[in-house]
C-alpha cells in the first residue's frame, strides 16, 4: 500500500483546455476574428483586385504555417514572405498559393526559387544580372520575378530613371515576358489621411514606371497598397493589394483607426496568456525584483508568472505594464526579468496557482491590447506582436 503524499494537490483552472494543458504560456488565435478581417478587405477591394496576405516574420508573430493555411482556406490569392527561407518552408508545409519573396535574396540562392515555385523581388540592376545568370542553371529559365520600384521611400527599389536601362537589359538577354510577373512599390506615409500628398506623389511615380514597362511589351501585375493604402487610397488598389497588419486585426496607425474605426470593425485575432506560477504575501516596505527598483507602499499578494522579455514581454514595461487576472487589471511590480514577471494581485486577492493571466487580449469588458503596450514602450503594435517568441505554442480555435 502506497503511503499518502503530503504534497498539496494543485488543480488546473477549468479555463484550461486540452490544447494548452501543461503550458506555462501560449498564444490563442481566433479564426472567427481572422475571417472577419479578411472579409472586410475582400469587400473593400472588390472582385477584380486580388488579395495578397502578408505572412512574413512568422506571420507577425501569429505562426506562419497555421496563418498561411487559414489564408488559403479563406481564399487569399497570394502569400508574401520576407525570405527564401520562409518561402521554401511554406512550400514544405503544403502551401499551394503563389508566394512572393519581398526581401533580398542572395545570388547563390536565386535558382532555388524555381524548384519551390517562388516569385522573387528584383530591386537593383545587379540583382537582375544575378537573376539572368541563375536562369542559365534552371530548366526553361523558369525564374519568376517582380520589379520593385523606389518611388521615394529610399529603401529597396529601382528609380524611375533606371528603368530604360533595365528594359534594354531584359531585351538584350531575351528574358521571357512571362517571367516578369509583377511590378510594385511601397508607400512611406500612407498612414495619415490628413496628409495624402506624399502617397499621391508616390502613386504618380509608380504609374509612370508601369507605363514604361507596359510600353516595352510587358503586362505585369501592379501592386502598391498595403493595409493603410488599401483602407485610405482606393485609387491605389491596382491589380492586387498586400494586406499585413490589419488581417491580424490591428490598425496600421492611430490616425487610420480614428478615421475609419467607427464603421470598419477590425478584430484582434491574438490573445497571449500565461499562468500564476506561485503567489506570495508581501508587506509594506518590501522591495521587488532586480535592483529593488520598486518598494511597496502597502501589503499585497504578488503573483509570480513564468514569462519575461525572452518570451517577448518588453522589459520597458517594468512597473508600468498591466495584465488581466479574473477580469481585473493588475500592474507589473518591479523589473521584468528574462523569464519572470511579478504582478500585483491586490491585498484581498484570492487568485491561486495556475490562474490564467492575459498579457494581450480581453477578459469581459477589460482589455490590454498591443497598442497599449506599444504606447507605453515607445514602439508600434507591429513590433509588439512580431517579437513574440516563435517557440511559444500558437493555438488556433473558433
Amino acid at each position: 500500500m502506497k503511503p499518502k503524499s503530503n504534497k498539496p494537490k494543485v488543480k488546473a483552472p477549468k479555463s484550461l483546455s486540452s490544447a494548452n494543458a501543461g503550458l506555462r504560456t501560449w498564444v490563442e488565435i481566433s479564426r472567427s476574428a481572422l475571417k472577419n478581417n479578411y472579409q472586410i478587405f475582400r469587400q473593400l477591394i472588390g472582385k477584380k483586385t486580388k488579395l495578397m496576405a502578408v505572412v512574413k516574420s512568422n506571420a507577425y508573430g501569429h505562426d506562419i504555417f497555421q496563418f498561411a493555411r487559414e489564408m488559403e482556406r479563406l481564399g487569399a490569392d497570394w502569400l508574401a514572405v520576407d525570405s527564401i527561407v520562409e518561402g521554401t518552408a511554406l512550400r514544405e508545409h503544403g502551401a499551394k498559393a503563389p508566394i512572393l519573396i519581398l526581401g533580398h535574396t542572395l545570388p547563390e540562392r536565386l535558382a532555388k526559387a524555381s524548384g519551390h515555385n517562388l516569385d522573387l523581388s528584383i530591386s537593383t540592376k545587379e540583382g537582375l544580372e544575378a537573376l539572368v545568370r541563375a536562369m542559365e542553371h534552371v530548366s526553361n529559365r523558369g525564374l519568376r520575378f517582380h520589379l520593385k520600384i523606389d518611388t521615394g521611400m529610399c529603401r529597396q527599389g529601382l528609380r524611375l530613371a533606371e528603368l530604360p536601362a533595365i528594359i534594354r537589359f531584359l531585351k538584350q538577354k531575351s528574358v521571357p515576358t512571362e517571367n516578369l510577373v509583377g511590378i510594385y512599390t511601397h508607400f512611406a506615409a500612407a498612414k495619415n489621411p490628413a496628409f495624402p500628398r506624399d502617397t499621391r506623389q508616390q502613386s504618380d511615380l509608380f504609374r509612370q514606371a508601369v507605363g514604361l514597362i507596359e510600353k516595352a511589351g510587358y503586362s505585369p501585375i501592379r501592386h502598391a497598397a498595403a493595409s493603410s493604402g488599401t483602407l485610405l487610397f482606393p485609387e491605389t488598389h491596382f491589380d492586387l493589394v498586400r494586406i499585413g497588419i490589419s488581417l491580424y486585426g490591428l490598425w496600421p496607425s492611430a490616425e487610420v483607426a480614428a478615421a475609419l474605426g467607427d464603421h470598419i470593425k477590425l478584430q484582434p485575432v491574438l490573445t497571449w496568456k500565461t499562468v500564476v506560477g506561485e503567489t506570495k504575501k508581501l508587506k509594506r516596505g518590501d522591495r521587488i525584483g532586480y535592483d529593488f527598483t520598486e518598494t511597496l507602499e502597502q501589503e499585497t499578494v504578488a503573483g509570480i508568472c513564468p514569462i519575461g522579455y525572452w518570451h517577448g514581454y518588453p522589459r520597458a514595461l517594468s512597473s508600468i505594464g498591466h495584465v488581466l487576472v479574473s477580469g481585473r487589471r493588475c500592474r507589473i511590480l518591479g523589473r521584468v526579468s528574462m523569464d519572470i514577471l511579478i504582478i500585483n494581485l491586490g491585498p484581498k486577492a484570492k487568485d491561486k496557482v495556475g490562474e490564467e493571466v492575459i498579457l494581450i487580449g480581453k477578459d469581459g469588458e477589460k482589455e490590454v491590447n498591443a497598442d497599449e503596450l506599444a504606447a507605453l514602450t515607445g514602439t508600434t503594435n507591429y513590433e509588439i506582436v512580431t517579437r513574440l517568441n516563435p517557440l511559444m505554442k500558437r493555438i488556433y480555435s473558433k
